[in-house]
């Protein structure tokens, strides 16, 4: 779509513009001084440059790149696209027809023992049945996650053996969440308002990428299995 400017200049005259023998003046676009023949002494007349040029035309650049576009308006979390642990790009469209749990973690909180084991059981067990969990770093409950990725990752290789996915460190809450975590927040409430509350709260995202259940901070993992499987149909 284009558009155009019109040249518009603004003249400072002592006498009205009618009066003026417009036929016989002259302007230098670089030297602003407009010269009329007619006027006494030929002295010229100072006038502003152009503010606007002549037929210029605007052109706009529309991005299309994955992550403007879908996470724009998402409808799924499909629609998503996040960073990994190595900073690299993973389109959550590549998860269609897998089951997710998608669990905001921490290396030092009082829950990180208990959710760790039982998130590893339950994806060692189900895995193969097309289940995925996805774990986010954070660090905004009490600081317990100061580490960098490395150093997550290495927890949660060595000391728990899991080999579910680590993603890039996230906020969950506040202006600066991330925007899957803004999504996952709208589509299920909690109970005492959208806000995450703790470390290990969890999402259960279907095949088709629907928000279908969240559950506390406390909810036992292990707990959830029954609604998994009902998912995944195994």
């Amino acid at each position: 779509m284009l558009s155009t400017l019109t040249r518009c200049c603004i003249l400072r005259l002592p006498l009205p513009a009618a009066a003026l023998p417009l036929s016989s003046f002259s302007y230098n676009y670089n030297n602003p001084i407009l010269s009329f023949s007619s006027l006494p002494n030929n002295k010229p007349i100072i006038i502003h440059k152009p503010i606007l040029t002549t037929l210029t035309p605007l052109s706009f650049t529309l991005r299309t790149d994955h992550t403007m576009a879908s996470q724009s308006n998402p409808q799924s979390i499909h629609d998503f696209t996040v960073k990994d642990a190595k900073g690299n790009d993973v389109n959550l469209g590549d998860y269609k027809g897998k089951v997710l749990l998608i669990v905001n973690v921490a290396s030092q909180c009082g829950l990180t023992n208990s959710n760790y084991t039982e998130l590893t059981q339950l994806y060692d067990k189900y895995k193969s049945k097309g289940l995925e969990i996805l774990a986010f770093p954070c660090n905004q409950f009490g600081g317990q996650e100061p580490g960098s990725l490395e150093e997550i990752q290495n927890t949660v290789c060595t000391r728990f053996k899991a080999e579910f996915p680590i993603f890039d460190k996230v906020d969950v809450n506040g202006d600066t969440a991330a925007p899957i975590y803004k999504y996952l927040k709208s589509s299920k409430g909690g109970l005492f308002g959208d806000g995450i509350k703790w470390n290990f709260a969890k999402f259960l995202v279907d095949k088709n990428g629907n928000v279908v259940d969240r559950y506390a901070p406390t909810t036992s993992p292990l707990s959830i299995e029954k609604d998994l499987v009902k998912l995944l149909g195994a």
